[in-house]
């Protein structure tokens, strides 16, 4: 898509495309580099340089995102003694030695703007102000050594730091928000930027939509620019689909459409907002400003007088025309339209995984309970924790019927539980509080009984205070109240562990690794049965509109086409909060302009054409919860 994705941006007005650099993606393990695929870094920036742009480059490497740990390999949470984002050796050498394998990569492909290519800018770290501010002195000391060491790597392009008030010499510091009108440089002498427009908001799992009015973004870049503002990034033009994994923020939804100009799928820029990219590269002689969300004003200037709406900017280039007004920018677009492929009907098999026990081959044991990232190490975002409980026969319980109730505490992100292979219980957290606690009774018997608990995580935190410390799984206490004896804790007796499904490990969702088990279908098929694989081809449909999975009918887990990961589903996680009315009058904030409410937080999830063959596309779900895959649906973004 990067092609007609850029493209597409040079025609609605844009001069520089800003791009992050992901660490993680490109340093998948020590020493291990890779720019491939969606990774080919160099690839993007020429594509960038041959339709006549120039490309800010965020090196970062921490780049928040709403991606997978802020853009730092897991691996490098586990270097001894690290302490990231402060005056710490070990995080210090680790970010200078691949901030350096990124520029001499940029310059061996003379890249940077000195060296006659498009790189006109690069960035060291991100939005850093606020954690200096709570950490103090080592804050300081690190952003120091941090601006220091970018300068000298010697690029020939001016350095920024966003969010960064004390970035020192000669970085420049940027702004990023709703607004940045107000926003002025630590210096005099450096240039107003504003390096995160931003033209919506990320959707979370259990979240609404969110929408920007174009009045409003249209008013705030007018403003800025009335203000001095020299450089307008809108963040994001085109935000796309978090494949794989790679979402983050924890409960960020596949899709980052952003409600940005250019949606997810590739959509072109409605014709409005063309006209508000080329307002930043207006040289206006005049701003008239009315900053009331209530009332109109008439404005006189230069013995003329002039309308203004309320909460607008009327743009006068040649102090006489109003030929722009913000609040005229329409924000009506047309409403996304899906539209099932007529003959893409699925024939679906399924294979049912088995629940782990603590006595299977392929376990690890300990006394205690581990955190869950310290033994996935992100490879999956499944960790089994197993333990086994013995009931005595003389245990009322099992006489009276009043069965014991299990409490499962967990640092998060959701939590199967299953008592001997049988689903007892399914909790999850939320973007607010990716904590839970399981508690219910469940249905023991005498003798040896199996506890399978599966953690799943749901992205890793990408922004706060200390990477190293951050918790995922099964923490405790665990419990069991309601015995003879009174309550149980099992938080210290031995726990073994299985890394990820065994349908990962058999690779079942490639075609060669789905051959391994037997699948079944037609009356057998298995349906609202929890921790289920299925597997179906298709055929690609005629024609150049983007392809989506309506999911609706499913509850959650993982998709793949042709062996590629699209991402998580979650279509059984309903969108909270309060969806209404929208004007674009007064300050906007992510609370405002939302919809959708009521409904799966995505429903439909991208497929892009060229994952696809003509004929022959394998198709493969996990479902972890249970759901319907006869009403899983191709379809065409057609609006």
């Amino acid at each position: 898509m990067w092609p007609g994705l850029i493209q597409k941006a040079k025609e609605g007005g844009l001069d520089v495309i800003q791009t992050y650099v992901f660490w993680n993606g490109h340093e998948p393990s020590p020493g291990q580099y890779y720019f491939e695929g969606r990774y080919d870094l160099v690839r993007f920036i020429k594509l960038a340089q041959q339709a006549g742009l120039y490309v800010h480059l965020r090196i970062g490497p921490y780049v928040c995102a709403e991606w997978n740990f802020g853009g730092f390999p897991v691996w490098l949470k586990y270097v001894p003694g690290i302490a990231f984002r402060t005056d710490n050796g070990p995080f210090k050498a680790a970010m200078q030695t691949f901030t350096e394998k990124i520029v001499n990569l940029m310059k061996s492909e003379n890249l940077f703007e000195s060296q006659g290519g498009p790189i006109i800018m690069s960035q060291i770290e991100n939005e850093y102000g606020p954690v200096e501010w709570e950490i103090g002195a080592p804050g300081k000391a690190y952003t120091k050594w941090a601006a220091e060491m970018a300068v000298g790597l010697d690029t020939g392009v001016p350095w920024i730091m966003c969010k960064q008030e004390d970035a020192p010499d000669p970085i420049i510091d940027t702004c990023n928000g709703f607004y940045c009108e107000g926003f002025k440089p630590n210096k005099n002498y450096k240039p107003k930027m504003w390096t995160e427009a931003w033209t919506g908001w990320y959707t979370e799992f259990g979240g609404p939509l969110h929408h920007r009015p174009a009045e409003d973004l249209a008013y705030s870049v007018a403003r800025f620019i009335q203000n001095n503002g020299s450089f307008v990034n809108y963040y994001m033009y085109h935000g796309g689909t978090n494949f794989g994994r790679t979402a983050a923020g924890l409960f960020v939804t596949t899709s980052y459409d952003y409600d940005a100009p250019i949606d997810e799928y590739g959509r072109d820029i409605d014709q409005p907002m063309r006209t508000l990219l080329i307002l930043s590269k207006s040289s206006c002689a005049a701003f008239l400003a009315n900053y009331n969300t209530d009332s109109p004003a008439k404005v006189m200037f230069q013995n003329m007088q002039y309308d203004l709406p309320p909460w607008s900017v009327s743009i006068l280039p040649d102090c006489k025309n109003a030929v722009f007004n913000t609040a005229r920018v329409s924000s009506e677009s047309s409403q996304m339209k899906m539209t099932p492929v007529s003959d893409g009907a699925l024939s679906w098999q399924s294979y049912i995984e088995e629940t782990v026990s603590a006595d299977d081959s392929d376990t690890i044991a300990k006394i205690g309970l581990w955190e869950q990232i310290s033994i996935t190490r992100d490879a999956s975002d499944y960790l089994w924790y197993l333990t086994d409980v013995n009931i005595d026969p003389d245990e009322g319980f099992l006489t009276n019927g009043q069965n014991p109730v299990l409490t499962v505490m967990s640092a998060g992100h959701a939590l199967h539980v299953f008592i001997n292979g049988q689903l007892a219980g399914t909790v999850y957290g939320a973007l607010e509080n990716p904590k839970l606690t399981f508690s219910s009774n469940v249905n023991l018997r005498a003798g040896i009984n199996k506890i399978s608990l599966l953690s799943a995580a749901v992205g890793l935190p990408n922004v706060g205070l200390h990477f190293e410390t951050w918790n995922t799984g099964v923490l405790g206490p665990v419990s069991l109240k309601g015995l003879n004896e009174g309550t149980r804790d099992l938080t210290k007796q031995k726990w073994s562990y299985k890394v990820g499904l065994k349908g990962e490990d058999l690779s079942l969702h490639t075609l060669s690794g789905s051959s391994s088990v037997e699948w079944v279908q037609g009356s057998l098929l298995a349906q609202k049965q929890p921790l289920t694989w299925y597997k179906a081809t298709f055929n690609a449909p005629e024609g150049n509109d983007p392809l989506a999975l309506d999911m609706n009918t499913m509850g959650k887990g993982l998709v793949w086409i042709n062996g590629e990961s699209i991402g998580r589903h979650w279509p059984g996680y309903i969108a909270h909060g309060n969806c209404g009315g929208c004007s674009y009058e007064g300050t906007y904030t992510e609370k405002k302009c939302l919809s959708n409410c009521g409904e799966a937080s995505q429903r439909w999830y991208h497929i892009p054409r060229s994952w696809l063959k003509p004929s022959g596309n394998f198709l493969v779900v996990f479902e972890e919860l249970g759901g319907d895959p006869t009403g899983i649906s191709l379809v065409r973004r057609t609006t």
